[in-house]
């Protein structure tokens, strides 16, 4: 075995990715604190082909060193919008038909274990405050809640952690989903 080199790995190019089509779900991050979090769910996206992602309330938008020290140019692929009211936002992703799905602990959410996204729909994850998690309105207006489930002391993962985890069982689950 040897390692792959940059060439053997025949990655698109930034203006590939941008024309390239897209995987059906968006990320909305709600008031996340730390740019760092923020560049990681950047990368996230352009490794699992978002369509978009939305930085919302006092999330902190690009360009910014920050965001750009761990985003490694994803900020510049990434399709992203800054919105004030994530609770509109909601409202509007689902009259357009998208279901919103808010990550988060709370009573009668679905584990992941158990989800099994429908491929001709479009999702949008919701990750909230690394604090306070996702606010209690937009948790209330979210088609259903999807918790990773956890087995150690921890009570929760940090924000680009879940943000992978949930990116990768979407991709892969709808990718499976198409192909049968």
């Amino acid at each position: 075995m040897r390692k792959l080199s940059m060439d053997d790995l025949n990655r698109l190019s930034a203006e590939e990715f941008q024309q390239v089509e897209k995987f059906p779900y968006y990320l909305i991050l709600d008031d996340i604190r730390s740019m760092n979090n923020v560049g990681s769910v950047f990368r996230t996206g352009d490794a699992f082909k978002v369509e978009k992602v939305y930085l919302g309330g006092i999330t902190a938008t690009p360009p910014h060193r920050e965001i750009q020290k761990t985003a490694l140019g994803a900020d510049e692929t990434v399709a992203w919008e800054h919105v004030e009211d994530v609770l509109t936002l909601i409202k509007q992703l689902q009259a357009e038909g998208i279901i919103v799905v808010a990550v988060e602990q709370v009573e009668n959410s679905v584990s992941l274990l158990s989800f099994e996204p429908e491929v001709d729909k479009k999702y949008a994850f919701i990750f909230g405050n690394e604090v306070f998690g996702v606010n209690q309105q937009i948790v209330e207006q979210a088609n259903f809640c999807l918790e990773v489930p956890q087995f150690g002391t921890k009570h929760s993962l940090n924000i680009s952690v879940t943000t992978g985890v949930i990116c990768w069982d979407f991709v892969s689950k709808y990718l499976k989903g198409k192909n049968n």
